[in-house]
Order: C-alpha cells, then sequence, then structure tokens
C-alpha cells in the first residue's frame, strides 16, 4: 500500500513539475543510504517545499489540508494527547465533534500514531494534514510551559531566596555559599531553562537578563527588535544569574568586572551555543546571552535572501586566488554569518583556513580559530603576523580596528592568501576610504581590495498573515518608486502582515540580508590612487557597474513582496 501510495506521489510530483528527475533519482539514493521518507528527503534537499509536498499528499489521498497557524485550538483538546505524544509523531489536536477527534498530521498514513491516539483517546480519530513547521509551530505555541505559571515554579524557592545586604559604601554583600546552594535549587534551574527554551521558540537572537530596583527583567530580541518577555522577583535575582555563570564556567565570586563566557544546549535535535556577557550595572550583573545556531552556517550565501546581482558580484570575488574582501555595516548587520558561511563552503581538505576573532563566534570543525586577547598583547596585529607564518591559504580577521592590522592584512592579501575581513562603515565605498584615512598607503589598497560591500538585514513580511495594502502615488514617488514602472512590472498589489500568533503579533516573522557589492575593476583603482572621495566611488559603481544601492536592493523587496516599506525606511537611508 505505501509503496503504491509512494509511485502516486512521484507521479503527482513529476507531471505537477514539482521536481525533476534527476532530483527524483538523487533523492532516491539519499534514502537509500540514511533511511527516511522520501518526502522528508526531497524537502531536506530543498528540491520542494513542505508546503507544494503535503498539497500533493492532500490531492492524492483525498484529506483535506489545513493552515494551523490561522487556526484557534480549544485548550481543553490539549488535554486530551499528552506532549510528549504530540511530539512524537508530529500530530496536533484540532477539533472534537461527538466521539470523533480531528487530528493535524505531518504523516496521515503513519497508523501507528492514529490507533495510538485511538487507545489513548477512546475516540474514533480524522486525519487531517498539516506541514510539519506549522504542526511544530502548534505545538510550541499550545504546549510550552505559560510564562504567566513562572510565579508557581519559583514558590518552592522562596524560603531559600538569597537576602542582599548593602555595605556602607553602596556595594553589595552576597553570601556566595548561600547563592550558590540556591542556584542549583529545581525551582532556580527550571526557570534558567524555561527563560532559554522561550527564547528559542521565539526565534531570539539575543536574551537579556536585566536587573532592575525592584525586579529581573527578561527580554528576547526577535528578528532584530526587543520585547518584552518575563519579570522575577528581585529576590531571585542572585541565583538566577549564579546559575548563568555556572553553566558559562564563570567565577560567581566576581561582580566588580565583566565577565565573558559560553555554553552550548540541545533543542529541537540542534546544538545551540550561547555567548555570555556579564556586565555590572547599578542594581547588579546584568547579563546577555547571544544565541548562535551553527545549522544556520551551513545554508550558503545563497540562502541568505541577497539578491541575484549582488551574489554574484559576491561570487566573482571569492573566485580569486588571492586579495582582500570586505563586508562592512554595523554591529548586528549579519557580517559574521555571512563570513562564517563563506568559510564554510570554502572548507575543504586542501584548504588551510585559519580565523582570528575577538571572540570566537562559531566553532566550526576542520578550521583553526584564535581568540585574540588584547589583555595579553594577544591583538588581531600580532595574531595576524603570527598567523601568516601558518601557511594559510584563507584568513579570516574578525574586524580591521587600526592601522597596523589593516596594512597586515593588504599586504597578506598581496603575497597569496585571500583575505576576509569587516570594518564599521555605513556603505561600500566608505570601506574603500575608510582603510586610506587609517594610514594604509592608496597604492596598497588599490593593489589588494577586491570587493568591497556592505549588508543590512531586515525583516521579512510573515506568511501567515500576510494581506495586500494600497500605498499613495505620492507616498511610493516620496520614497523614489515611480509607480508606472511598477504597473509595467505586471505588479498590482503591495503587501504587510496584519500580526497573528506566529508572528507574536508583529507582522514580520525571520529576516534576510540586503547586499551593496562594489567590484574593484581598473577604474576604480585609478580613483583610489588619486584619492577620490567615497560619494564619487559610489556614484561611478553605480553609474558604471549598475551596483544595487542599499535602498535599491530595499526597494526591489518591498515591490517583489517580501517585506513592507516601513522596514526599507527605518534599515536603509536615501543615497
Amino acid at each position: 500500500m505505501i509503496d503504491s501510495f509512494r509511485d502516486k506521489l512521484v507521479d503527482i510530483l513529476i507531471n505537477g513539475k514539482l521536481i525533476t528527475q534527476e532530483q527524483l533519482k538523487a533523492a532516491f539514493d539519499i534514502q537509500k543510504n540514511i533511511g527516511g521518507s522520501l518526502g522528508k528527503v526531497l524537502v531536506w534537499q530543498g528540491y520542494i517545499s513542505q508546503k507544494d509536498l503535503v498539497i500533493a499528499v492532500s490531492q492524492q489521498l483525498n484529506i483535506p489540508l489545513i493552515n494551523l497557524s490561522k487556526y484557534k485550538i480549544d485548550k481543553t483538546l490539549i488535554q486530551l494527547i499528552p506532549e510528549r505524544i504530540v511530539k512524537q509523531y508530529l500530530i496536533m489536536p484540532v477539533s472534537k465533534i461527538g466521539n470523533v477527534l480531528t487530528i493535524a498530521m505531518a504523516d496521515p498514513l503513519n497508523i501507528f500514531a492514529i490507533d495510538d491516539i485511538k487507545t489513548l483517546t477512546h475516540y474514533k480519530i480524522q486525519p487531517i494534514i498539516a506541514t510539519e513547521n506549522d504542526i511544530k509551530e502548534a505545538i510550541n505555541t499550545y504546549y510550552s510551559t505559560p510564562v504567566e505559571d513562572i510565579s508557581e515554579i519559583l514558590e518552592g524557592s522562596e524560603s531559600g531566596a538569597v537576602e542582599v545586604e548593602t555595605g556602607d559604601e553602596g556595594e553589595e554583600k552576597i553570601d556566595v555559599s548561600e547563592v550558590m546552594e540556591e542556584s542549583k535549587k529545581a525551582p532556580i534551574v527550571k526557570v534558567v531553562n524555561l527563560i532559554l527554551n522561550e527564547a528559542m521558540k521565539k526565534r531570539a537572537s539575543d536574551i537579556h537578563i536585566e536587573p532592575r530596583e525592584k525586579a529581573l527583567k527578561v527580554r528576547y530580541r526577535v528578528d532584530g527588535n526587543l520585547q518584552d518577555a518575563i519579570t522575577l522577583p528581585k529576590k531571585n535575582q542572585n541565583a538566577v544569574i549564579a546559575r548563568l555563570k555556572i553553566m558559562s564556567n564563570l567565577d560567581i565570586t566576581e561582580t566588580r568586572v565583566p565577565q565573558d563566557g559560553r555554553f552550548k544546549i540541545s533543542f529541537e535535535g540542534k546544538e545551540i551555543d550561547f555567548r555570555v556577557s556579564v556586565l555590572p550595572i547599578t542594581f547588579g550583573g546584568k547579563v546577555v546571552l547571544r544565541a548562535l545556531d551553527k545549522s544556520s552556517l551551513s545554508v550558503g550565501l545563497d540562502k541568505l535572501g541577497f539578491l541575484p546581482g549582488p551574489l554574484s558580484t559576491f561570487k566573482a570575488a571569492l573566485a580569486k586566488p588571492y586579495g582582500l574582501i570586505l563586508v562592512t555595516g554595523p554591529t548586528g548587520s549579519g557580517k559574521s554569518t555571512t563570513l562564517y558561511s563563506i568559510i564554510t563552503q570554502l572548507n575543504t581538505l586542501d584548504r588551510n583556513i585559519i580565523t582570528l576573532e575577538d571572540p570566537v563566534e562559531y566553532e566550526v570543525e576542520g578550521i583553526t580559530q584564535i581568540q585574540a586577547k588584547p589583555d595579553i598583547g594577544l591583538t588581531f596585529a600580532s595574531g595576524l603576523k603570527s598567523v601568516l607564518r601558518q601557511s594559510p591559504d584563507i584568513v579570516m580577521v574578525g574586524e580591521i580596528r587600526d592601522f597596523e592590522t589593516a596594512d597586515i592584512s593588504i599586504k597578506a592579501s598581496l603575497t597569496g592568501q585571500l583575505i576576509l575581513s569587516t570594518l564599521h562603515t555605513n556603505d561600500a565605498a566608505g570601506a574603500i576610504t575608510r582603510l586610506i584615512d587609517m594610514g594604509v598607503e592608496p597604492f596598497l589598497v588599490a593593489s589588494s581590495l577586491v570587493l568591497s560591500s556592505a549588508q543590512r538585514l531586515m525583516r521579512r513580511i510573515c506568511p501567515s498573515c500576510r494581506e495586500e495594502m494600497d500605498i499613495p502615488r505620492n507616498v511610493l514617488e516620496r520614497v523614489g518608486i515611480n509607480p508606472d514602472e511598477i504597473t509595467k512590472k505586471g505588479i498590482k498589489h503591495f503587501y504587510h502582515g496584519k500580526g497573528c500568533p506566529r508572528c507574536n503579533n508583529t507582522g514580520y516573522h525571520g529576516r534576510f540580508g540586503i547586499l551593496e557589492a562594489i567590484l574593484i575593476d581598473d577604474h576604480i583603482r585609478d580613483m583610489i590612487m588619486k584619492k577620490a572621495s567615497s560619494d564619487d566611488i559610489k556614484n561611478y559603481a553605480v553609474k558604471e557597474q549598475k551596483v544595487l544601492t542599499l535602498r535599491d536592493n530595499a526597494v526591489e523587496n518591498f515591490v517583489n513582496g517580501v517585506t513592507t516599506l516601513e522596514e526599507v525606511l527605518k534599515v536603509t537611508s536615501e543615497d
């Protein structure tokens, strides 16, 4: 029965031109080696989307398809099936009429799941189909530990709450042994785990744990914006912070100076690395945790959301055997992710890749990574001198901060190494003049620089609540968009997200990169030698190389319905 279903499914996918014969053959080969269903393999390999796959399955089995993100599930249904079971079988109870329980399933052919749920609930089971991602989102939404119950979790730690005394000079006096003991208690461990778990469910990139005068505030940075999450009692502050310090191998007795550490957790089968920073502030120690998901590095440049034009320019630069490639942008613009995606792709047995960072963000197998430590003299400049004696093929320098680092990087790129690094400038052309301003000779910049790029991150419209909207002609013209040209391209509508549970009512879900890439040609080299301004270089690149500026990138994504006009104006400035 399953084989015949698989054959029919293959016919639907091939006849509907959803996959090619070559992709099908590759998927069969992978399935033979690692097992799993054909559908999962096709999705893993990126040959078909989950949505297109479930539509095909729905048509073949004549089973209804449901969009769970637009469906509100009664809490009484959640109590019928335990969380362990819904996660095991990837199912979600949807409705109950009489003695019939309707459940959404990623795999409606899983008769073992249907039998188990029938035995467990004593209801007849009616399966319907939903995407795997939708079911996971629903499980996270309806089965997660409610944040409001945090006070109940902490009830058990009230008797052991750590009292904080204040000395004559206003500094805290903390009983370290008491804090250590309290941090190991089950309620505190549960609360810290809950904070981390909720952050991962909400796709947070950073967790801010901020001591206030009368409470401990927890905020998550999701898609670049901070959101209030949890408020904890002040009396539990020291125990929570101590717990995080213990996990990060930090000294819990040290409260006067900043500390940095890291730890790892496992979440939904993925290993998440947390970089931890503790900073002494007025009301205690503020902790910021940066979540680093290694699985995001293996996607490569093609999956970062860059438009085809700038992306092809970037790839052309990477094909060069040596030279300097710069990625610029402010903190949090995705520079590190871009560079790590590059070196992960270039990481082959015949290459020696070395990185010099402060701090090391992602730990990558097969790459030599060095942590800069300026307090003991291991700066970017001194470290780079030693790195070049290690016969590297590719060197990634975390950031060019001073003349010495810039000078060594440029000279290294002239002697056969491909150097990747970052700078903090507003646009790609600005990076060129910044190097000269640092004191590097123009002829060295002109000879070594292969590409200068700038990037930003923009929020993507939530696909679950995306809807059409009208924007007045005069507003479009004010942003530099010609409505007549848009109409000629056949684009009739613009879009925004109205807000839904999946995107936490923000209207956005996920981010993508925009890239401004200037390839250094002979004319730009002449301009660099003559110390031309960044504006002149940029104007030439836009006019002759047809370079898309950051604003051009943003506008094109807006017109294509990927993001909103508000996001265009927020992230980019006028050229």
